[in-house]
């Protein structure tokens, strides 16, 4: 039997009162860099505890761990601004004041091809330094499953070799992109993933004959209701959030748009609502102690719809989930076009201005934040006609008449101009 005085020796000894004393607690306030004025709803990251502040901007965050790593940061973001990490350095009895810059991302697309092309990806470079754009959307895994990158969680997945490679060096150039002051997305095609849905047919979608399904594109897709199946996507999204990307997309989170095909549980709506919602919140808390943003391409017209779209894309449902949607507005993607508007690529500006109003006023009150994808490439379902500078420009004045967050332009061969772009900007003079 233990003597009380021991006990009371030991509670009352140094090493209990360092363990005590390490219990830490951080209180402050997230607020607008430039006018100093309270940021409400802005998320803050503290050695993986993860809180939102209240309307005046404070928050709160304890633990009891015994010790903060040497090296802890803090990190914040908000919509509509770009997101901070800073060292933890201060007193967990000083309060915390985080100033978030107010930043709308304005973004081009390179594939995994454009991002590994030297020729391809300086050229999109050139024309962000001499327009207002201001961030890259890269191709982390693309829509036939290629990482361009080396990957651990490739490398450990089974698929054998990593091939091609078009990045030999994804952390130096990641490195090399932030300091030239971009903000970096990095696109992960879910669902639709050749490489993975053919090396485990028993996780894939397969016709009424047992075969395995393929798209138009001839690429096989994953079963989304195999959850096993998304532990790739999410891997691959960690790493790249590991390599400082500020944002994840997830695109291709959707069941496929075709009829007849076989999935691995009854194909209701309600369930393929589930499940796609299911897997965005659980990127979101994969990916919580990163500090990136979470987002999710969604279809047009799941803005006009109030089903699931028959792909699990359910607007109401989904947004709670996702801190950014981008829906693709591309005018030829409208094939049945709006109410008012059945010429979608005459009236650009229409469409993408009425669809964000709609699913803003739908998804109001969730807090997501809207960046759409518009159109920079030849229509292919009406007239054929060149989205040039008048179409491109457009879209852009459309969805900023919206207040979206940003814009993303896309265009599949990764060719750009500045058609449609306003020139950037010259740097004030320093004080």
């Amino acid at each position: 039997m233990i003597s009380p005085r021991i006990v009371v020796r030991w509670l009352m000894g140094p090493v209990c009162l360092a363990w005590l004393s390490a219990v830490w607690a951080y209180s402050g306030q997230v607020v607008d860099a430039q006018t100093h004025k309270p940021i409400a709803r802005a998320t803050v990251v503290v050695e993986g505890r993860v809180v939102s502040t209240d309307e005046q901007g404070r928050f709160h965050v304890d633990d009891d761990a015994r010790s903060i790593p040497a090296g802890s940061t803090v990190g914040a973001r908000a919509c509509g601004y770009a997101r901070l990490n800073t060292p933890l350095t201060t007193d967990p009895q000083e309060p915390l004041t985080l100033a978030l810059q107010p930043f709308r991302p304005k973004a081009l697309y390179l594939s995994v091809f454009g991002i590994g092309s030297t020729t391809l990806r300086e050229a999109a470079l050139d024309v962000v330094a001499h327009t207002e754009l201001n961030a890259l959307v890269i191709d982390v895994k693309d829509d036939r499953g290629l990482v361009p990158f080396h990957s651990a969680s490739v490398a450990a997945s089974g698929l054998g070799p990593q091939k091609p490679i078009t990045v030999s060096d994804m952390p130096a150039l990641v490195k090399r992109l932030k300091a030239q002051g971009l903000y970096l997305i990095a696109r992960v095609a879910v669902f639709k993933d050749d490489l993975w849905a053919t090396a485990h047919p028993q996780w894939a979608v397969h016709r009424a004959d047992g075969s395995l399904w393929r798209d138009g594109e001839d690429v096989a897709w994953i079963d989304a209701f195999q959850r096993p199946a998304w532990e790739r996507s999410l891997a691959i999204a960690e790493e790249a959030a590991q390599l400082g990307f500020d944002e994840v997309q997830f695109d291709y989170v959707r069941f496929p748009d075709a009829k007849g095909l076989v999935f691995s549980d009854t194909n209701t709506e309600a369930k393929r609502v589930a499940t796609i919602t299911a897997f965005v919140e659980t990127a979101r808390q994969r990916l919580a102690r990163y500090n990136v943003f979470v987002a999710a391409d969604i279809f047009g017209y799941v803005a006009w719809n109030t089903n699931d779209t028959d792909i699990g894309q359910q607007l109401e449902a989904l947004a709670p989930h996702a801190e950014v949607l981008s829906p693709m507005l591309y005018p030829s993607g409208f094939t049945f076009g709006i109410p008012d508007h059945r010429d979608p690529v005459a009236d650009a500006y229409d469409i993408v201005e009425h669809t964000l109003r709609r699913a803003q006023q739908r998804a109001s009150g969730t807090g997501v934040c809207w960046r759409p994808w518009l159109q920079a490439f030849k229509d292919y379902a009406f007239d054929r006609r060149v989205f040039g500078a008048q179409e491109i420009r457009q879209q852009i004045d459309a969805a900023e008449s919206t207040g979206t967050n940003g814009w993303m332009i896309w265009n599949p061969r990764n060719r750009y101009t500045t058609e449609g772009l306003k020139p950037r900007l010259p740097a004030p003079p320093s004080p």
